[in-house]
């Protein structure tokens, strides 16, 4: 394959200035001309040098010897001046192409760079549509490589890439291209029969199958998975001037998908990713610009004692209002701003509101709240969360931290000691989701919980087989044994609540009690009920020097 032209920018030389080869050429006609007349001279100089060493004659005039030897510095001087310019230019044509190696070559794999895939895929569309032909674009990208980079080193990191372009090398068809786009993602290039889509399908597996072999690091056996996607010039218009940019983004498109599906798969594009996609980014920069506008509220879900049908608290959910797509529920938009690292200032924005909210209820009344596993990540988190309780004027007593499974199984050390630092100041904190993760009777005597509360999916199963009627007990007989007061998720039928309260004594909630209400229509229903506080706190307000006191 033909290299791609270079860069010509700078290469122009000054007017005035001769180049190199127009210098050699007066060098060299010095050198000839200083040549021709030493000879000359030295012809008509040597007779009377003859007679002279003969004792014949006088020695060789003056003039004549001064001009031999003139001539004689001047061939010395041009003729290193024109080795010393040979010299120059063959190291500069070496310089140069060494800079078009790195301008269009990958220097760690030796494979095409971004800057020149994409004029040679430009090329191969053209070529390839005269003849009934299209090209395939496989976008490779590794799984989570930058863990790999964290835990093992850059340099180890490096060695893989390497490794990983040759086996993608070997995996292709012999006149396929292979390019490194940047970082840990990779191009390959290749003539496709649109006819033919199996050939390009076994290719991808056959890329897969060899990115999975294990690599030696550190002394031991690292494996890594690759995701992939595939787009073929056959979906574009014919009169398309930007080819290679589309196919780049709608292979980019199909790996999104591949990862999002699981990742160690490759899949080929559809034009509804790029409308997933689309929707993506319009709820993503809904999310940011939704924070701001304080767009995101708390809803509360009544708890109550299952068998007394007592109301005993809430827990808050957050709920998205958008002016666009109405009310957007949690599992739509946590994730999403999981990956943006917005979650935090997002759920600390609607705690906030909430414990303004619960602090007017009946001090009876708790209040929970679910806390990402992404916040618990922090180790200031639970200095963040006393502080917004101090500044809503909140009783640590009556506010209940939910953490999921998950949690356990990212940093225990750093879990359990956010759990003890709520704890010694007067917050519960509960396991949510129990039943359905992989939390250990050990991990359950190791952190100090106060509740566990039964996920939905097993609450919902209850009634239709006997084997989750035992999971219940046994959870049921893990909370007694372990002192841990237990809350079943999901209620949402009267038989269920009657199943519930045959098996021990529980906490319940679901919409058998309600859905889920905006703290406006909580408060009006408490005020009917006399649950309200009697004397709800005033808000803080700042004297001149700045204390904060309770009060105006």
């Amino acid at each position: 394959m033909t290299a791609p032209a270079g860069d010509q920018t700078g290469s122009k030389q000054n007017s005035s200035t001769p180049c190199p080869i127009e210098r050699d050429v007066v060098a060299l006609g010095i050198v000839a001309a200083a040549l021709i007349m030493f000879i000359g001279h030295v012809g008509a100089a040597l007779p009377d040098l003859i007679r002279a060493l003969q004792g014949t004659g006088p020695g060789p005039d003056n003039f004549l010897v001064s001009a031999v030897l003139l001539n004689a510095a001047l061939i010395l001087f041009g003729w290193r001046r024109h080795a010393t310019l040979v010299k120059e230019i063959g190291l500069r044509t070496e310089a140069e192409a060494q800079a078009r190696a790195l301008a269009f070559t990958d220097p760690l794999t030796g494979s095409l760079n971004r800057r020149s895939i994409l004029p040679e895929v430009n090329r191969l569309v053209m070529d390839l549509r005269k003849q009934g032909q299209a090209v395939a674009f496989i976008m490779i990208d590794l799984d989570h490589f930058k863990q790999i980079n964290d835990l093992n080193g850059h340099r180890a990191g490096d060695k893989i890439l390497v490794a990983m372009a040759d086996r993608i090398r070997s995996a292709m068809p012999e006149n396929a291209l292979l390019a490194r786009l940047g970082g840990d993602e990779f191009a390959c290039v290749m003539a496709h029969d649109p006819a033919d889509r199996a050939a390009i399908d076994k290719v991808a597996c056959a890329i897969i199958e060899a990115g999975r072999a294990p690599f030696e690091v550190a002394g031991g056996e690292l494996t890594i998975s690759l995701s992939a996607g595939i787009a073929c010039s056959s979906e574009l218009a014919d009169d398309s001037k930007t080819a290679a940019e589309d196919l780049l983004h709608m292979a980019d498109m199909a790996m999104y998908h591949a990862k999002k599906n699981g990742r160690n798969r490759y899949d080929w594009f559809v034009p509804s990713m790029e409308r997933a996609l689309r929707q993506r980014a319009e709820m993503e920069n809904g999310i940011l610009a939704g924070i701001a506008r304080g767009e995101f509220v708390p809803y509360y879900e009544q708890q109550v004692d299952l068998k007394t049908g007592e109301l005993t608290g809430f827990e808050m959910l957050a709920r998205w209002q958008s002016p666009t797509l109405g009310l957007v529920s949690p599992d739509q938009f946590i994730p999403i701003a999981e990956e943006l690292g917005v979650i935090a200032e997002l759920s600390e924005t609607i705690i906030t509101q909430a414990l303004r909210d619960a602090r007017e209820w009946d001090p009876r009344l708790t209040l929970s709240v679910n806390i990402s596993p992404v916040q618990m990540r922090d180790p200031w988190f639970a200095q963040k969360l006393l502080k917004i309780m101090a500044e809503a004027q909140f009783p640590a007593d009556r506010l209940e931290i939910e953490l999921t499974e998950k949690c356990l199984h990212e940093n225990i050390g750093l879990v359990r000691s956010l759990v003890t630092s709520l704890k010694n100041q007067g917050v519960s904190v509960s396991l949510d989701d129990f039943g359905v993760g992989y939390a250990t009777l050990a991990q359950l005597r190791a952190l100090p919980f106060d509740r566990i509360k039964i996920d939905r999916k097993v609450i919902a199963r209850l009634a239709r087989s006997e084997d989750r009627n035992a999971v219940i007990s046994t959870i049921a007989s893990i909370g007694e044994g372990l002192n841990l007061p237990v809350t079943a998720e999901g209620i949402e039928s009267e038989g269920l609540r009657e199943a519930l309260c045959l098996i021990g004594s529980f906490k319940g909630q679901g919409y058998l009690y309600g859905k889920p209400e905006p703290a406006e229509n909580v408060r009006a229903r408490l005020k009917s009920e006399a649950r309200l506080a009697s004397e709800p706190p005033l808000p803080p307000t700042l004297l001149e020097d700045g204390v904060r006191i309770a009060g105006g």
